[in-house]
């Protein structure tokens, strides 16, 4: 396989609902614990769920918006684990070039400003950069496995990102916590989300494991038929 094998892990609400601050209240640690079992090395997460969590509040905003325009790699240290953030148009700040020790690895798009490039080669931290229009995600699979040496990916979401995987094919095994709460509220990002296709025929997938994760938590894992 020319890219990592691709494990989405996700904790949801029984009604497929995953917005942070409401799964904060209905899960706990049984999260991180089925994510260290799950043996993925590098842990990819989109730019809502980043912003939340790790990011500096106040986005990027370049004083030349001259676009990068070209696909281009910079890899700023070696390491066994990274920390992959989704971004498309460069908007990130980031308080240090690691998260919890682990090195940080920007997906971007050429549309982004080479300014934003060159600020992340200025900190240190590592970036993939491409696709012309929106990021193309099985080329920075690629280079994620070629570059990088990443065989085995966690996508941790959020919904659009997990969308965007989905639709390209790109995901090899769903690990599910099903959490004890109802979120019910309209409008409300679900595990997968964004497709626009509605022509899209379902996903089929194969169950490999049902599970009691704690704190009333299954952990439900399938292989999908991408």
């Amino acid at each position: 396989m020319k890219r990592p094998y691709i494990v989405c892990h996700m904790v949801v609400s029984i009604d497929g609902r995953i917005d942070c601050s409401m799964v904060d209240k209905i899960s706990g640690d049984e999260y991180y614990e089925t994510l260290e079992k799950l043996d993925c090395p590098a842990h990819l997460e989109g730019r809502v769920t980043m912003e939340h969590y790790n990011a500096l509040k106040d986005p990027f905003t370049a004083k030349d918006a001259t676009p990068a325009g070209m696909p281009s790699v910079y890899k700023a240290v070696e390491s066994s684990e990274y920390i992959v953030a989704v971004d498309t148009h460069g908007r990130l700040r980031w308080p240090a070039s690691e998260i919890d020790g682990v090195p940080l690895v920007c997906i971007v798009s050429e549309q982004v400003p080479q300014e934003y490039l060159e600020t992340l080669r200025g900190e240190g931290i590592s970036y993939i950069c491409v696709g012309r229009d929106a990021i193309d995600l099985a080329a920075a699979m690629e280079m994620l496995r070629s570059d990088f040496g990443v065989e085995r990916l966690a996508v941790l979401g959020g919904g659009h990102i997990n969308g965007g995987f989905l639709a390209a094919g790109l995901i090899d095994e769903v690990s599910l916590l099903l959490a004890p709460g109802i979120d019910g509220r309209k409008g409300q990002t679900a595990l997968f989300d964004g497709i626009e296709d509605m022509s899209r025929m379902p996903v089929r997938l194969s169950l490999e494991s049902v599970g009691h994760a704690g704190n009333g938590t299954l952990w439900i894992r399938y292989k999908t038929n991408c």
